[in-house]
């Protein structure tokens, strides 16, 4: 299956700087696999991982954004946000808070790196929307205070949340754990289970 995988991470500050190579690295791994990387289209972190999922040559996955803005003019002009490594924009006119629930409730999965309160606030809808989260430990911010916070605090899911310091075997962790969760699910475009539930089987 085609997931739609989110990658939520910085847009400024310290973790951009010393992780943007390794938000690169979930982009590209993403792709590589034929997945949908889905981001807030936004600069820094979710940007390099944008950036990795584009430079896979030959069949690759898709990039999705999901922008603050209600249109190209805006989001380019206003919110001074970058165009060319998405192959879709989703402008979703709900600013940053609205945009971030919008963006996690439409991936199947969020993989959290570096991160301030913004991916904070999409980590925690994940959670709170029981989606797969992972988190690429050694890339500061969030994604290092995560485990301790999860200690502390009780959220639904989070003893599956998914932890490596690698974001190719992270990736591959998330995949696996998605395959697990819709491995009752079969779609060949005309899914049984759809046409028997509409034929009143189901």
């Amino acid at each position: 299956m085609r997931y739609q995988i989110c990658v939520s991470g910085a847009a400024s500050g310290d973790t951009v700087t010393a992780s943007h190579q390794l938000a690169y690295d979930l982009g590209r791994a993403i792709s590589e696999r034929g997945k949908t990387l889905t981001t807030g289209a936004t600069v820094g972190l979710p940007h390099y991982a944008a950036m990795g999922a584009t430079s896979v040559e030959g069949k690759r996955g898709i990039s999705i954004g999901f922008s603050p803005a209600s249109s190209f003019r805006e989001h380019v002009a206003t919110y001074k946000l970058p165009t060319k490594e998405f192959d879709y924009i989703n402008f979703t006119g709900m600013e940053y808070v609205g945009r971030d629930v919008h963006l996690v409730r439409s991936s199947d999965a969020i993989i959290t790196v570096g991160g301030r309160m913004g991916s904070l606030h999409e980590l925690s809808t994940a959670l709170e929307s029981r989606k797969v989260c992972g988190v690429l430990l050694g890339s500061g911010g969030l994604a290092d205070y995560t485990p301790t916070l999860l200690e502390n605090i009780e959220a639904p899911g989070a003893k599956d949340v998914i932890y490596d310091t690698d974001p190719d075997r992270l990736v591959g962790k998330v995949i696996q754990a998605l395959d697990e969760k819709y491995a009752d699910f079969q779609h060949d475009g005309t899914d049984s289970h759809v046409s028997d539930r509409r034929a009143g089987r189901g």
